[in-house]
């Protein structure tokens, strides 16, 4: 038995003092409502009416029920009605990660400008290196700089980022500027990695080229790699949106770009869903509106 729609039916005959008319105000058919009527009574053990053949009335039993009918008739829609509203309008908590630098530079700044917009919105925002499990963390929207191999995940392409080498003008003067990837083998390179042998991938003649390469410092984490080349340590590579102010600066320069592997997808990801909430689906306009083209 559904109980709410029993709940409506007993209500519309007692509104209406009828069960044809009842059943005339819901469009459904006479028997329909006095087997609505029958299971109700019979779940709560009393009888709601007096009926005879020529009238029906509200018992004690039924008119103490028939308030309590309204009320939770009356909370039901409430709730049906405020979630109408969250269905339409962006409100409510909203989960983002991203990577670290990228999240820093370019993801916080879009959520700041997308909650001035949608003041009821309340946004975490979570940035990691690692590759993050959305739907084991409890994350609504991801922003990934790689290509996409879950298939429980949807992935619309914002833009690109390329892999660069770059190195700060006074050592390229000092060791002068290599023309080939392979000649950083025998070059200083600053790694980031846990120790201080590691593989560059190039493309030369459209096919892959790996470049093994090492130097005497390697770092966990990008930003203080990125200041070490800066400073003429050696020779690095990045993601280009990780340097590109260093190198409008001046303080470090792109090298081998005739040599770049193809650029990395970036990408707004998000758990796969038939009805996403207003506000997942305005971040993932937002997003798409704030990065499109983007091409670094």
């Amino acid at each position: 038995m559904d109980r709410l729609k029993a709940m409506q039916t007993f209500v519309q005959i007692a509104d209406r003092g009828s069960l044809t008319r009842a059943a005339e105000a819901q469009g459904s058919s006479l028997p329909a409502v006095v087997r609505s009527l029958a299971a109700l009574e019979a779940h709560l053990g009393v009888r709601l009416f007096h009926r005879t053949t020529r009238r029906i009335s509200l018992t004690e039993e039924g008119r103490r029920y028939l308030d309590s009918a309204r009320e939770v008739l009356a909370a039901a829609d409430a709730a049906d009605r405020a979630l109408s509203v969250d269905a339409s309008e962006p409100v409510g908590h909203l989960t983002v990660t991203a990577p670290v630098l990228f999240g820093h530079m370019y993801v916080a700044p879009a959520v700041v400008r997308f909650l001035q917009r949608h003041e009821r919105v309340r946004c975490s925002v979570l940035l990691h290196d690692r590759t993050v499990n959305l739907l084991e963390e409890g994350i609504d929207v991801g922003i990934r700089i790689s290509a996409l191999d879950d298939s429980s995940l949807v992935a619309q392409q914002l833009g690109s980022i390329r892999r660069v080498v770059v190195a700060s003008p006074d050592w390229l003067r000092t060791h002068g500027r290599p023309g080939h990837p392979r000649e950083l083998a025998h070059l200083n390179c600053i790694c980031v990695r846990p120790n201080t042998i590691a593989q560059w991938v190039f493309r030369e003649d459209g096919r892959r080229l790996v470049v093994g390469v090492r130097g005497n410092i390697d770092f966990n984490h990008i930003a203080p790699a990125i200041e070490t080349c800066a400073a003429g340590a050696g020779v690095g590579m990045f993601l280009s949106y990780q340097v590109l102010p260093l190198v409008a600066q001046g303080r470090l320069e792109i090298l081998l770009e005739a040599f770049e592997a193809p650029p990395r997808p970036v990408s707004v990801i998000y758990p796969h869903a038939r009805m996403l909430p207003a506000r997942t689906r305005a971040f993932i306009d937002w997003m798409k509106a704030e990065f499109s083209g983007l091409a670094l």
